[in-house]
């Protein structure tokens, strides 16, 4: 069945003969009733969809690409293994996206470890569990890598981040490819010369590959294009003095759908770009068939997630606004108030009835800006009804906080009619586990 916004759903989605909304064949309303709300739902054919959507339109234009899931959209054990199946390598940015990789069993050589600021107990783990890159974000992490690798006898595989002061048109805060900018070695101001020379000359590194990112979420394609053959032509000044150019990635930063007027480019639009790009630059400057690294993260999940949360009051403020209070808001969807996000939204338990109102979608937190989505046409809402924001997957649950001692949402998966929890509503114990009176 058809229905407002179903571009944004997950594939499986569908509306039952009760008129509910069902994700991967499970009728939400009952997910709701068995597991409690907040909740975030995630579907496993969509999740896996992507996965296969990334390899199949990058290999085929590239045999020589590695898709690597960037796990700061959002990892749990269910998700690292299931990428883990799909074949991908797995994007790391901290001890604790680690720890998850180890206890799926990640294979090591797959994981690409980056960062702005690794603490020596984090390089200290993932030199311990073999990983296969670091990506160096600075001369200190630099300089403690080449001693703390040397101290065990390794000669560990690293890529440098370099900046190529490229704009991607994307919020300011998650912009990362500009100058002014705390990721990476600048081209413009010379460090990223430095940095590779001296990693090149670092005894106990072997520096493999170059990476960049721009940012997220990219609805535009030249910036790719535009980043790859600023940042290649740069390198060839390095290939007389011994940079053997393994592997390069442009990052990821691919774009999904929040709101229907918005659609992203689609998957195979930015894999022709990216790999026609790479393939005839790296032949043109004789760097031959170095792999490809992409790292699609909200990409993968984004899409895959879902929000339900439960209505509770409901304030009319005649001529003005009229807020319908959820039981979630920034403490488990931070996006709209740190980069007013942009959502939609459907009443779940009445999916055929027309939009007649104009409600703004608030939080219960103590903060005047915690609204998940500003006047948005809904059908006329009651206390009870169940809402449903799409596109949720992505840095919505890994952001989640305890913000005014909210327990954090449970996290379930859907498949073929099964419900499986996948993460437990936190409870109140849980907040106070770690407290020392």
């Amino acid at each position: 069945m058809t229905f407002a916004n179903r571009e944004l759903f997950p594939f499986s989605t569908d509306v039952n003969d009760r008129d509910h909304l069902t994700l991967g064949g499970c009728d939400v309303i009952d997910l709701v009733s068995e597991f409690g709300s907040p909740l975030y739902v995630f579907d496993e054919d969509t999740l896996r969809g992507m996965c296969r959507q990334f390899v199949g339109e990058f290999s085929r234009r590239y045999a020589n690409t590695r898709v690597a899931y960037a796990s700061k959209a959002f990892l749990i054990p269910y998700i690292a293994r299931l990428v883990h199946e799909e074949g991908l390598a797995l994007d790391i940015v901290s001890g604790g996206e680690l720890a998850v990789a180890k206890v799926v069993g990640f294979t090591p050589e797959k994981i690409y470890f980056h960062g702005n600021n690794k603490t020596p107990d984090e390089i200290a783990l993932a030199l311990e569990y073999g990983i296969g890159h670091f990506v160096i974000d600075s001369f200190y992490e630099l300089d403690l890598l080449q001693e703390m690798a040397g101290e065990k006898g390794l000669k560990q595989d690293v890529m440098l981040r370099v900046s190529p002061s490229i704009d991607p048109h994307t919020h300011v805060y998650t912009t990362t490819g500009i100058l002014d900018s705390k990721f990476g070695f600048s081209i413009e101001t010379g460090d990223a010369a430095k940095a590779i020379r001296r990693a090149m000359d670092a005894s106990n590194l072997n520096l493999d590959g170059i990476h960049f990112h721009l940012g997220s979420p990219i609805f535009e394609l030249e910036p790719y294009s535009a980043a790859i053959h600023a940042v290649l032509n740069y390198l060839t000044q390095f290939k007389e003095e011994g940079l053997n150019l393994q592997e390069f990635s442009p990052g990821g930063g691919f774009a999904i759908g929040y709101v229907r007027d918005e659609p992203p480019p689609e998957i195979s639009e930015y894999a022709e770009v990216i790999t026609s790009t790479s393939i005839s630059v790296t032949k043109e400057l004789g760097f031959g068939e170095p792999r490809l690294i992409v790292e699609p993260g909200r990409s993968i999940v984004g899409r895959a997630g879902v929000a339900l949360y439960t209505v509770g009051g409901i304030k009319d403020i005649p001529t003005v606004r009229k807020y319908v209070s959820l039981d979630g808001g920034m403490g488990d969807n931070i996006r709209p108030a740190l980069y007013d996000s942009k959502y939609e939204a459907v009443v779940a338990g009445r999916m055929s009835a027309p939009a007649k109102d104009v409600v703004t979608l608030a939080g219960k937190y103590c903060e005047s800006g915690d609204i998940l989505i500003r006047d948005v046409e809904l059908p006329v809402i009651k206390t009870g009804d169940i809402i449903a924001v799409p596109s949720s997957g992505a840095y919505a649950p890994s952001m989640a906080s305890n913000y005014n001692l909210n327990p954090r949402p449970a996290i379930v998966m859907v498949k073929d009619g099964e419900a499986r929890l996948a993460r437990r509503r936190e409870t109140y114990e849980d907040l106070m586990r770690c407290d020392v009176l």
